[in-house]
């Protein structure tokens, strides 16, 4: 045991005493030591490049402070350099663990500010894609809170169904992680008779693994201990900081972007909004569970009513138009030059659109001065804005609950920095 006696530390078990006899217990002077720990930037528990300062007496946390910006790519600033539809391609580095909500939420925010009417199949296409990003983001969150309670082989199982997601995106668009499937005006692609051959395989197979991994965690005693009460947050102190998404809901608001400003169709497809009632770390772990499961009732319906028809708008001042018609038609090599080059003015107004990202409202305000490119540009990320509260729901609790209480939030680092 280390004890302090007079500001100067010494091992009891061998440190010598000046008189030559024992150390008595009422000669000991306990002194009472803060520690500054540095939880990041680099750390596997902070899941991305963001720092958590830590003042602990022991074991408990008595401050926190946190330090944003060591991924900071000025993304916003960036943008206001691009035309539009170039500014597809940064959106999708923000939450890169659901990249297609951030894609889609953009295009439907220009779409919205040009006025261009996106045809249906595109709208429910959209709609396939977002919910199974929704889904993956949420794997992504539960499985890692399962790892940091000591728990791996859900991880494991999780990961493995993340896959057949990215293999549908590589369908769709030939990428994985940060796609770029849709356009301003519809999809890049129809959904193809291989997409929807993985589509079927993954709606066949998911639902089994889910229930397997839900009966692992959800009455384990062992997480329960770990995360009942751990973390909490009411629903007016959430309110407070501007929580949305899963972590709002988990404290027992049910607001939801899909129910009370529908988007893309959403309307015409009956789901739930799974609410908690603590807004500790459990209730945010069962309300993701619970998403998962309206995601995939979300997905059911759109692709079995998958209306017939283009899969993109008629706007050729803004949709890239298929390279066979650029090649054999002058008009369509002209729109495809001119869409390319940036050489489309957008019209003089502002807009501000949201969508339902993995993590909450996901917003984008644009202001436009009749440029080329946007005259000022801000994104919402809901990562930044709940991310203020992790201070004051770690305050006198452990380290190791600080640790679940953040894995459980999902603050995802390129959400932090724009």
């Amino acid at each position: 045991m280390t004890l302090y006696l007079e500001d100067k530390m010494i091992d009891t078990t061998i440190a010598p005493i000046a008189n030559g006899g024992s150390l008595a217990k009422d000669q000991v002077q306990y002194v009472n030591e803060l520690t500054t720990l540095n939880l990041g930037p680099t750390h596997p528990a902070t899941h991305g490049i963001f720092q958590n300062i830590l003042t602990m007496d022991g074991e408990k946390i008595i401050a926190a402070e946190q330090t944003v910006g060591y991924i900071h790519r000025a993304f916003e600033k960036i943008a206001e350099r691009r035309p539009l539809y170039q500014i597809t391609t940064l959106t999708d580095r923000m939450n890169y663990c659901s990249s297609p909500i951030n894609n889609f939420g953009w295009m439907m925010t220009v779409e919205k500010f040009l006025g261009v009417e996106v045809p249906k199949r595109a709208q429910y296409i959209r709609v396939i894609m977002m919910e199974l990003a929704r889904i993956a983001d949420h794997l992504v969150c539960n499985g890692i809170l399962g790892v940091d309670t000591g728990a791996f082989t859900g991880f494991l199982y999780l990961f493995e169904e993340r896959e057949y997601i990215y293999e549908i995106y590589e369908e769709m668009c030939g990428a994985r992680l940060t796609t770029n499937m849709g356009r301003i005006g519809g999809m890049e692609r129809d959904l193809s008779k291989e997409a929807q051959r993985k589509l079927d395989a993954f709606l066949k197979r998911f639902p089994p693994v889910m229930r397997e991994f839900e009966q692992l965690f959800n009455r384990n005693r062992i997480f329960m201990d770990r995360t009942v009460g751990v973390g909490g947050i009411s629903a007016e102190r959430a309110l407070n900081y501007g929580f949305t998404g899963p972590n709002l809901r988990a404290a027992g608001v049910d607001y939801d972007v899909r129910v009370m400003n529908p988007y893309s169709s959403y309307q015409d497809f009956e789901f739930d909004i799974p609410v908690g009632k603590d807004g500790d770390t459990y209730d945010r772990f069962m309300v993701r569970n619970e998403e998962i499961w309206q995601s995939l009732r979300i997905i059911e319906q759109a692709y079995k009513n998958l209306p017939e028809g283009p899969y993109y708008a008629d706007a050729p001042e803004y949709y890239l138009p298929p390279k066979k018609d650029v090649y054999t038609k002058m008009e369509a090599l002209i729109y495809h030059f001119k869409i390319v080059m940036g050489e489309v003015d957008a019209p003089v107004g502002e807009i501000y659109h949201a969508v339902e990202g993995g993590n909450g409202e996901l917003g984008f305000y644009l202001i436009s001065d009749g440029g080329r490119a946007p005259y000022r540009l801000h994104f919402r990320r809901p990562c930044f804005i709940y991310y203020q509260a992790f201070p004051e729901m770690s305050i006198g609790t452990t380290i190791s609950d600080a640790i679940v209480t953040l894995s459980s939030l999902n603050v995802i680092a390129g959400e932090l920095d724009a």
